[in-house]
């Protein structure tokens, strides 16, 4: 109860740059060695495989996005669920839904395995793969289609730590699992000269290795809640318990493998392989300084619900004002890199293809081109989902995603061409940060005479 009783005054009281910066460092740790799975796995295929070999990975992305959703089904899911029974100190009901929980990510990857293995061709031709990168592609899945049982219960479980209290112990977690992978990495590929495939088995590697040690976490002393062999017996009301929240980010995660897959399809028709290797690190470098973001979100969350809880709008407003100037300075800093130094980005995963070095650099530009206005975007849109209104935060994640973006890539290229692939992505974000600005100043003008 003191330790209760101590949050609740830091979220009330401790000014809250000290209380974002409190939140913002665990949070920002762990993403970024997330993100590091992907990244390092292409910097070393591009460096020690080539060109095709990156390119085929892209086409891998969007199955593995797939994969991903379904953790996040889970794992965020049952992680809300469990905050709120550890909320009500109802302990009993917190274990039965983490059993429930790990039993469904049984479940879940052998049928993710079994399905995948079954359809896995198609998939991949379906997200852009071509003859010269079939063969990386399936080399690369066939592996982490195998591994996909660490992969979910993995994530999934180490989210489940961060909601039962211990922030620190998932970040240390994901600290090990991807020292593990970029240890790993060069000496598969580079030493045994396995190739793709070296990168692949890095990868499941360190998920096992994470798998095992986020379950021996809730066998010990450490977890506040354990994983108990009497709470597996599913039941259906908790199954639909954990559902009902997760399937929010789980659709986002759909609907961004779908952008993804559409992205590349595209990228075949008006550009070929090199140009869907092109996207490939583009998605790399994008996805490093949105997860920098995504971590100032993450470190907000808590003091945006409680301050409008709390009807402590001057505090509120305080928030919401750090926050957008931290993740516009991210975005502006980003963007001026990526402008200044787009050659130097791309020959960080490949120093060989001239063609790749080309297509890369006008790529990145352009789809950079707004890139400013995205952390406004993303800060906009938790706001809305941390004070409740998940009908707003939903649509704002949609426009940029789904609503705009996939029409955008449609009708773009058939007047521009290739050009008309990247420039797609500015468009979006340039639409979604208007209608965000619209949302928000009439939020601000309610908050104000509230």
């Amino acid at each position: 109860m003191q330790r209760v009783n101590t949050t609740l005054e830091q979220l009330e009281s401790l000014p809250v740059t000290r209380l974002l910066w409190k939140y913002f460092l665990p949070a920002f740790t762990g993403v970024v060695i997330n993100s590091l799975y992907n990244i390092v796995d292409r910097i070393f295929i591009g460096q020690g495989v080539g060109a095709l070999a990156l390119a085929g990975l892209s086409t891998v992305f969007p199955i593995m996005l797939i994969m991903m959703g379904f953790g996040m089904l889970i794992g965020l899911g049952a992680g809300v669920r469990i905050s709120i029974n550890l909320g009500k100190r109802d302990l009993p009901r917190a274990e039965k839904v983490l059993g429930n929980a790990f039993i469904l990510m049984l479940i879940v990857s052998v049928i993710i395995t079994i399905i995948g293995f079954s359809i896995k061709e198609p998939m991949l031709t379906l997200f852009g793969a071509s003859s010269q990168t079939a063969d990386y592609a399936n080399s690369y899945l066939n592996i982490i289609l195998f591994g996909s049982i660490f992969n979910v219960v993995g994530f999934s479980l180490n989210n489940l730590i961060r909601s039962e209290g211990n922030a620190k112990t998932a970040m240390y977690s994901m600290m090990i699992s991807a020292g593990t992978n970029v240890i790993l990495d060069p000496i598969f590929i580079f030493v045994f000269d396995f190739g793709v495939a070296g990168a692949a088995w890095a990868t499941v590697i360190s998920q096992a290795i994470l798998c095992v040690w986020v379950i021996l976490h809730f066998r010990s002393k450490r977890a506040n809640i354990k994983l108990k062999r009497k709470n597996f017996a599913l039941q259906k009301d908790i199954i639909v318990y954990i559902i009902t929240i997760g399937f929010a980010p789980f659709a986002m995660q759909i609907a961004g493998s779908l952008v993804q897959g559409t992205f590349n399809t595209q990228l075949i028709k008006y550009g070929g392989d090199i140009a869907v290797g092109a996207m490939g690190i583009i998605n790399s470098v994008s996805m490093l300084i949105v997860m920098s973001i995504i971590a100032i979100n993450m470190a907000a969350q808590p003091i945006f619900g409680y301050s409008y809880g709390a009807k402590q709008f001057d505090r509120l407003k305080q928030t919401l004002k750090i926050c957008l100037i931290a993740a516009t300075s991210i975005s502006v800093i980003g963007f001026i890199m990526v402008e200044l130094l787009p050659g130097a980005i791309i020959k960080l995963f490949n120093t060989d293809n001239q063609e790749l070095l080309q297509v890369g650099t006008q790529g990145i530009r352009i789809f950079f081109a707004a890139f400013p206005i995205v952390g406004f975007q993303v800060i906009t849109g938790n706001y809305f989902q941390s004070t409740g209104k998940a009908g707003k935060a939903a649509l704002l994640s949609l426009l940029r995603q789904v609503i705009v973006l996939i029409p955008a890539l449609i009708l773009l290229p058939k007047i521009l061409g290739l050009q008309g692939v990247w420039i797609a992505a500015p468009v979006a974000d340039i639409i979604a940060a208007a209608i965000s600005a619209t949302l928000l100043v009439r939020e601000l003008k309610r908050l104000n005479q509230m």
